[in-house]
């Protein structure tokens, strides 16, 4: 197995920063426009707009124009919040990895955040392969974690 993890700290409350990832428009808004994402469809348990437990989302990406788009489903297997830190777990159930877990944590520093991405995963196509993989995923989370500070940091609410 694969291992991926990038650290950053947002300079707003643990509070802000978790409630801008609990939701699809979080992930909408990290995602570089090149991916063109689309949100195929979202089953939430309770019906509301925070990814809870449960939760499944469909999701489609097709940076070639014209060409085929990816599709893949994940599922949100674990969520938890506690007084200084939170975290989800979202695992693919359909896609182009053999195993992906992605542990999205967040941890209270004083006023500020630690946002800590850590991915377990498997091509299926060896470890030669997976190592290849890693240069992409330090570019696309080291995008979403600028991307997070550019929206949240010093916001107090």
């Amino acid at each position: 197995m694969a291992i991926f993890t990038r650290r950053s700290t947002v300079d707003a409350p643990l509070e802000t920063v978790w409630a801008f990832h609990s939701t699809i428009d979080g992930l909408l808004e990290l995602t570089p426009a090149v991916a063109n994402l689309q949100v195929e469809a979202i089953r939430v348990p309770d019906g509301g707009d925070v990814l809870r437990e449960g939760s499944e989302i469909d999701l489609s990406v097709g940076p070639i124009p014209g060409g085929p788009r990816q599709r893949f489903t994940s599922v949100i297997v674990a969520r938890e919040e506690l007084a200084d830190e939170a975290y989800f777990v979202d695992e693919m159930e359909t896609g182009p990895m053999a195993t992906w877990r992605h542990t999205h944590r967040f941890r209270r520093v004083g006023d500020r955040t630690q946002l800590i991405d850590h991915v377990e995963y498997e091509s299926g196509y060896g470890d030669l392969v997976d190592r290849a993989l890693q240069p992409g995923f330090a570019l696309a989370f080291a995008y979403r974690h600028r991307k997070t500070r550019e929206k949240l940091d010093g916001d107090e609410t």
